[in-house]
């Protein structure tokens, strides 16, 4: 594989997200495959922040030790980074590095100064110098310019032209054949995902990682025919949410682990009283307020057992963008269908990760569609039928008296403490919830990669899986990803791992929750190879652990 890989790091405050994206734009244009790692501490200014770009001629969804450029905005960014990687390129700031042993230096003041512009521009400076170290051909950076940052084009092309023009070619990066491909975050698909769904209103409370799902629905609400309301805390999101879908309209939240807490008494709610949603939880380090900016994978448990009493819930677990985008817009349709909360359960690496989608490679899932009320009066909200699903009306609708009703009820939506009622009801929703298993079974839950016929297997979930593939292909391996969690798939996760020697579990979280859920499904993991820092696996790291693990 041809890669390449970008450093670009400042203090918080500096742009470092916007830079980064404007690289990954110049390589997207030279026919890269793109994903952007970016890494930044809790704080609104100081701290260190990066933005990884890591380019190639396939696609790539993790981030590796290699940098082949670092540019560095502060000393800091020098001083942390460039021992790790001690043959990259240096293009930096030269008003704030001033130990530089080699590479280029850049004075964004000196440019500002020369060309008036506004303090805003000065990493287009930056974009602009690198760029001419590796040698990319000026119309590309020009119409990257005019195409990702069509505010105030003309002043950062300025700057960027100046900066360009006093450079030196360093390490020229080949063109390769490929056209642009669409560069999404996580969110970002997601979003795209549920609005194929054909969500209607989202409501959230903003929480690191969700927090940009809200943002990047709420600016483009009106394009996409949406109601998005920011509430005052999350116990107002879930209740809002529920009234809304009781009224007709898709709905959908997002939150992280801490603000899903203190929804889970409403989650029983939608359980109980049979309200179709969907809840977007990504994941970050706890427990607690842990890590609020950085990664991990400890609310599988949490996510598949949440609520008091039992009811069916979908929990689904995307990879990338590609599968964000179908899997979101699966949970929504099969929400509605089965009147079930649906989660897709992310992470932050996944959430704010920007990767290339080639809409031609993503899988098509089925359409579910709803069963509605066929108008045939008296209308029973909780009408007990052989698959379990009863017709959905809406307040408002002629002859339809919709009652909507978290205590024990009757089909008519009546509190009941009858126990022949409360069976009748508790059988129902099983028998939706064993129709939803068997129709999943159209569905590919369970991705086998990798190696195909080979006996050692990693087991992994969520965004894991783009560090996995990498470590397969390099050492042989096959790749078991489960993407559907809840009604977990028995008969495609066995056909999946049969024939292994070889099961080793890789997860970023310190207990094994996928390892533990495949031994109560009959599989039992050899090894697990755990992290639990925040950080995600690379594949240079993974490798290594793998191989100390791995059956000789």
């Amino acid at each position: 594989m041809k890669e390449v890989s970008v450093l670009v790091g400042g203090k918080a405050g500096d742009g470092i997200n916007n830079a980064g994206a404007m690289v990954a734009q110049l390589f997207n244009h030279l026919g890269y495959f793109v994903y952007i790692y970016t890494d930044y501490p809790s704080l609104i200014r100081g701290g260190h922040n990066f933005a990884l770009v890591r380019a190639a001629d396939e696609p790539v969804g993790a981030y590796n030790d290699r940098i082949d450029y670092l540019v560095a905005l502060n000393q800091e960014t020098l001083d942390l980074h460039l021992p790790h990687c001690p043959d990259c390129t240096v293009i930096a700031n030269a008003d704030l590095v001033k130990s530089i042993k080699s590479g280029q230096t850049v004075s964004i003041n000196t440019i500002l100064k020369a060309e008036s512009a506004p303090p805003i521009t000065g990493n287009s400076v930056m974009i602009g110098a690198f760029a001419k170290a590796a040698g990319i051909p000026w119309e590309i950076v020009g119409d990257v310019f005019r195409r990702h940052m069509p505010k105030a084009a003309d002043e950062n092309i300025r700057v960027a032209r100046r900066a360009y023009d006093e450079g030196l070619i360093t390490r020229p990066i080949p063109v390769i054949s490929g056209p642009p491909h669409t560069l999404l975050s996580g969110n970002e698909a997601i979003g795209l995902g549920l609005v194929a769904g054909g969500l209607s209103a989202y409501i959230s409370y903003p929480m690191t990682p969700s927090s940009t799902l809200l943002h990047f629905l709420a600016g483009n609400a009106e394009r996409f025919g949406l109601k998005v309301i920011h509430p005052e805390n999350e116990i107002a999101v879930i209740l809002m949410a529920l009234g809304s879908a009781t009224a007709g309209a898709r709905t959908a939240v997002g939150t992280s682990g801490g603000g899903f807490c203190l929804m889970t008494e409403g989650l029983s709610f939608a359980g109980m009283a049979e309200i179709p949603i969907v809840i977007v939880v990504s994941q970050r380090t706890g427990p607690s307020t842990g890590l609020p900016t950085y990664t991990g994978q400890a609310e599988l448990r949490f996510v598949l057992h949440a609520g008091q009493g039992e009811f069916p819930r979908l929990v689904v677990a995307p990879a990338d963008a590609g599968e964000a985008y179908t899997w979101s817009a699966a949970a929504m349709h099969l929400a509605w269908k089965y009147q079930i909360p649906a989660f897709v359960l992310a992470d932050k690496t996944l959430s704010e990760g920007t990767y290339s989608v080639d809409y031609d490679r993503l899988t098509g899932l089925p359409v579910a569609d709803p069963v509605l009320w066929n108008d045939q009066a008296p209308y029973r909200r909780y009408h007990d039928t052989p698959v379990g699903i009863s017709p959905l009306a809406f307040p408002g609708r002629k002859d339809a008296i919709v009652k909507v009703n978290s205590y024990a009820h009757d089909e008519d939506g009546i509190t009941t403490e009858d126990a022949g009622l409360v069976t009748l009801m508790t059988e129902k929703r099983r028998r939706k919830e064993a129709n939803l298993k068997e129709e999943m079974d159209r569905y590919p839950c369970v991705s086998v990669r990798g190696t195909a016929g080979a006996t050692n297997a990693l087991l992994c979930w969520g965004s894991v899986r783009n560090a996995c593939d990498e470590v397969a292909a390099r050492l042989g391996l096959r790749v078991i990803q489960p993407v559907v969690f809840s009604p977990f798939p028995d008969q495609q996760f066995s056909a999946a791992c049969r024939g292994m020697q070889h099961l080793i579990a890789v997860e970023e979280n310190a207990t094994g929750q996928l390892a533990a859920l495949a031994r109560e499904h009959g599989v039992s993991a050899d090894a697990t190879v755990l992290k639990y820092d925040g950080r995600p696996f690379n594949p240079d790291e993974l490798v290594r652990r793998v191989q100390e693990v791995i059956a000789p």
